[in-house]
């Protein structure tokens, strides 16, 4: 008699389950806790190079910046490995397309030195982003058993009314307003990532790899089914 142990197993839970995201719309993401996160995209500033005058400046500004929350913020510095295989490809093409023989010269010695460059070592490329948090009702701290029981189990998924959702919207707004004028003290230029920026933010961050090869569609052109 045939064995059905393998065709009767259920299937493994999803790691969607154990993340803390619950939903990402109207450029917010939602956790399953009830409480909200919206993610600022900063330019970076090549301190390095700047005088020391103006460095004390900068370093002034950051403290001013970080004294002035009566909430907290997360710095994520994000690193990933620079593609430029596409870019590789496209040198190649005109590389053969061009009629001008010096102009075919200069593209392949380029396309050459940038191939060089990637053999020495691999490119990095650094994104920096301010998460800006809204919780809503201050939760009671929890024990350590607790927390860790919490992260080990399926993160729970905790429903919000649409009247709540917009009482949180503008309150976390403010926040966000509030962060993007400090930063711009310093002399750094922000933007609020929008629903697909950080759709594609987190699809990128879990997929790396998938992630060059399928490009996620923009959700706009997404139709509900009837």
């Amino acid at each position: 008699m045939k064995n059905n142990k393998l065709a009767t197993t259920k299937p493994a839970a999803s790691t969607q389950r154990f993340l803390d995201i619950a939903e990402i719309r109207d450029n917010l993401m939602m956790m399953r806790d009830g409480t909200l996160r919206a993610v600022i995209l900063v330019s970076s500033i090549n301190f390095a190079l700047k005088g020391e005058d103006e460095q004390n400046a900068i370093i002034q500004a950051y403290v001013s910046f970080l004294n002035s929350f009566t909430f907290p913020v997360q710095i994520v510095v994000q690193s990933r490995r620079l593609n430029i295989d596409h870019y590789m490809e496209k040198l190649s093409r005109l590389e053969k397309e061009q009629t001008n023989e010096l102009l075919r010269m200069q593209i392949a010695d380029y396309r050459d030195f940038l191939k060089e460059l990637l053999d020495l070592g691999e490119i990095m490329t650094k994104k920096f982003y301010v998460v800006v948090p809204f919780f809503g009702i201050e939760k009671t701290k929890k024990g350590f058993f607790s927390r860790l029981m919490e992260t080990l189990s399926a993160a729970p998924n905790i429903k919000m009314s649409q009247k709540h959702f917009m009482q949180y919207e503008n309150e976390i707004k403010k926040r966000v307003d509030s962060v993007r004028s400090g930063l711009s003290s310093i002399g750094l230029a922000t933007i609020q990532l929008e629903t697909q920026s950080l759709i594609e933010l987190f699809y990128n961050t879990y997929n790396p790899e998938l992630a060059e090869s399928e490009k996620l569609v923009d959700i706009s052109k997404l139709q509900m089914a009837e």
